[in-house]
């Protein structure tokens, strides 16, 4: 739970806020991890302007890889995981399994899936490009149709 005084702006191009307490986090207004901003919250666009920038462009289909500087936070098992998500191409995907595999640990595809769900920077590190091992598409926090979105805009925009 983010808790106030917050600095926040929110997506002109998909339903996300951007938060930063302590350090970025990108919340989904919609899905299972929804967060509804508190009133004591208060917007700061040029705070977050160079993220806000970013994401734009990678909504535009102009932005491919982010440049940012991120400190998540996790164990070290999540921040492998997280590394490995972030190399994962632009308008490509790979399976939990094939993930796991990816970090070393090649019999941890459901702790690979509670890692993702946990990437406090969805989008930024693209947790949407992991898929289920037969194709299809599961687990995003803010929801499947958001997830087919961004896929989608990678897809057309490769």
């Amino acid at each position: 739970m983010v808790s106030a005084p917050v600095t926040l702006s929110f997506s002109p191009s998909m339903p996300f806020l951007l938060i930063n307490a302590k350090d970025l986090t990108i919340a989904h207004m919609k899905g299972k991890n929804r967060i509804t901003p508190n009133v004591d919250w208060k917007e700061d666009q040029p705070y977050l302007g160079e993220p806000i920038r970013q994401l734009d462009l990678y909504f535009q289909g102009r932005l491919k890889q982010f440049s940012l500087k991120l400190a998540p936070q996790g164990t070290p098992f999540q921040l492998d995981v997280l590394r490995a998500l972030q190399e994962v191409p632009y308008g490509e995907t790979i399976s939990y399994a094939g993930l796991a595999q990816r970090i070393g640990r090649p019999n941890a595809s459901r702790a690979v899936g509670a890692a993702n769900a946990r990437n406090p920077l969805p989008i930024v590190i693209p947790c949407h490009r992991v898929i289920g091992s037969n194709g299809s598409l599961v687990g995003f926090g803010g929801g499947l149709e958001i997830k087919k979105r961004l896929l989608d805009l990678e897809r057309t925009h490769r």
